[in-house]
């Protein structure tokens, strides 16, 4: 995720300070890592440098100085222009799941291998039961919502691999069982 772009894409709606970005992203985009503060001000310093956003005016308060912020014409046709390009799907699909049931079956047998699929089946249902009690919250919002959604398409797409995956070991074991079997007549 572009840092640069998102705190961009929050200043269309108005002037913030990056305390108040910080804690807008981390609303939006709930189901997302959260922000550190000093990767807030160091993307804004970049993107001052850059021109595409202004500080406004600078508060003097009991704590640190707090600047607000603005987007500037050059930094809208910069968010306008990445919101353009479409994203490229991942050349190669890789994640710690997929690699290590694989490491499993190549370390273990199909038994050791079923077992972990099996375990890991039942924490992503138990993950997609909390996203669902997320999204039909009565307070919850839009933001949290599509969150919510995002994920659960993953968990889902991740419990299809889950259950093929689970078959094929299946599948594998009962041929080499019948191979082991006929070899031995």
């Amino acid at each position: 995720m572009s840092i640069n772009h998102v705190l961009l894409g929050l200043l269309v709606a108005g002037e913030r300070h990056g305390y108040d970005l910080k804690r807008e992203h981390d609303q939006v985009f709930a189901g997302a890592k959260s922000l550190a503060f000093g990767q807030v001000y160091a993307t804004l310093e970049r993107l001052q440098k850059k021109m595409q956003v202004e500080a406004v005016e600078v508060e003097r308060v009991d704590g640190p100085d707090r600047t607000l912020f603005r987007i500037t014409t050059d930094g809208r046709a910069e968010l306008d222009q990445w919101l353009g390009r479409v994203e490229e799907p991942a050349p190669h699909v890789s994640n710690p799941l997929s690699a290590k049931a694989t490491i499993a079956l190549l370390v273990g047998d199909g038994d050791q291998a079923a077992r972990y699929l099996s375990d890991q089946r039942a924490a992503h249902l138990a993950r997609m039961r909390h996203y669902t009690q997320i999204k039909t919250a009565l307070t919850v919002t839009l933001p949290e919502v599509l969150a919510a959604d995002y994920a659960l398409f993953h968990l889902d797409a991740d419990l299809q691999w889950l259950d093929l995956a689970l078959d094929r070991i299946t599948a594998l074991d009962t041929a080499i069982a019948a191979s082991t079997a006929t070899s031995q007549k």
